[in-house]
């Protein structure tokens, strides 16, 4: 089987991180993969923010369980946050950004790391101190919250596939 269809067909999401931090070349081979998904017109909408630093993912982390009505770490232990923005004067802004997540998620699956997609971007930096957040990292414009990407080491057995539903395709002729 062609690796990256197998890479499409095992890569599940990961709910348990080692606290390691992720290897440098393995993130910018990840950023790499995510800096050449399409994008409508090839407008090359989206950014992503490499988040880190552990302070600043409690933080997100916290905000993020709030906005869900949980007390529970929504990222799951993980190192490493990308943040995947687009920019919403584009009308392919959520598509854009959704293939970025998940050209992350795939090349992180591909050199043996955990991932999963986060939702309640959007939420986060619509609001006020989101739009403060990112202006405090450089980032100037109409900007929509499409996910954080979590990453690190999975710490533990992912989940199996679980079976397709029958009706998943439709074909028409």
């Amino acid at each position: 089987m062609n690796d990256v269809i197998k890479a499409m067909l095992e890569r599940r999401s990961c709910r348990k991180y080692k606290p390691e931090q992720i290897k440098d070349e393995d993130l910018q081979q990840i950023l790499e993969a995510g800096k050449y998904a399409a994008t409508g017109h090839g407008w090359q909408s989206p950014k992503m923010v490499v988040i880190q630093n552990p302070e600043i993912i409690a933080k997100l982390s916290k905000w993020n369980a709030q906005i869900m009505g949980v007390k529970s770490d929504p990222f799951y232990g993980a190192p490493t946050v990308i943040l995947v923005l687009a920019d919403a004067t584009k009308p392919t802004a959520v598509q854009d950004g959704s293939l970025v997540m998940g050209n992350l998620m795939l090349a992180a699956h591909s050199l043996g790391l955990g991932s999963c997609w986060i939702n309640r971007a959007k939420e986060e930096f619509a609001t006020e101190e989101g739009k403060v957040l990112l202006k405090q990292w450089g980032i100037e414009g109409d900007y929509i919250g499409v996910g954080h990407c979590v990453l690190g080491y999975p710490d533990g057995n992912l989940p199996k596939a679980a079976p397709r539903k029958d009706d998943y395709v439709v074909t028409v002729k």
